[in-house]
Order: structure tokens, then C-alpha cells, then sequence
């Protein structure tokens, strides 16, 4: 398909997706690579007791902690703290 049909079809709103190689495809800074940390007990305990808090595993917490910090240090904004969640027994 040349260019310009493929530029109208999009603009048009159709279906291109038959026409892209997705295999070839990556998302931009979404590459990833393992990295090993070694925290102090009781930073794990703590990581534990918010993951089954949220009902998520402690790398999610991790990350998604890390995630928030990063983009709050890269806008400049200062970094916006999640209120506690509270149970009731």
C-alpha cells in the first residue's frame, strides 16, 4: 500500500492495523531490565502490609511508588502522599 492511501485511510478513521508488521513493534521506554535491591526487613514488612492492603503483589508497590516519586522529581511538583487506608474491625 503506498503512503498517501495508508495516510487517508487513517485520517478516515478506518481499520489499518491489517497493514502494520506489529511484530516488529515496541513501545518507547518500555524496554525492560531486572534489577536486584536488597532492603532491610523491616522495609519489606512494610511493602507486605500496603501490598495486601491494596490487594497487590509488593513489586506493584514498588514500582508503582517508584513510578510516582520519579515523575514528581521530573515535573518539579512535590510529591503527593497516598492517604492511608483504614479498615474497620
Amino acid at each position: 500500500m503506498k503512503a498517501k492511501k495508508f495516510e487517508q485511510q487513517f485520517d478516515e478513521g478506518a481499520d489499518i492495523t491489517a497493514s502494520l508488521d506489529l511484530s516488529k513493534g515496541r513501545r518507547v521506554l518500555q524496554e525492560q531490565k531486572r534489577v536486584n535491591v536488597d532492603f532491610p526487613t523491616w522495609m519489606v514488612d512494610s511493602l507486605d502490609r500496603e501490598a495486601r492492603k491494596m490487594g497487590v503483589t509488593r513489586l506493584s508497590v514498588i514500582k508503582v511508588w517508584l513510578a510516582e516519586r520519579l515523575e514528581a522529581t521530573a515535573s518539579h511538583m512535590p510529591l503527593q502522599r497516598t492517604p492511608k487506608v483504614t479498615t474497620h474491625r
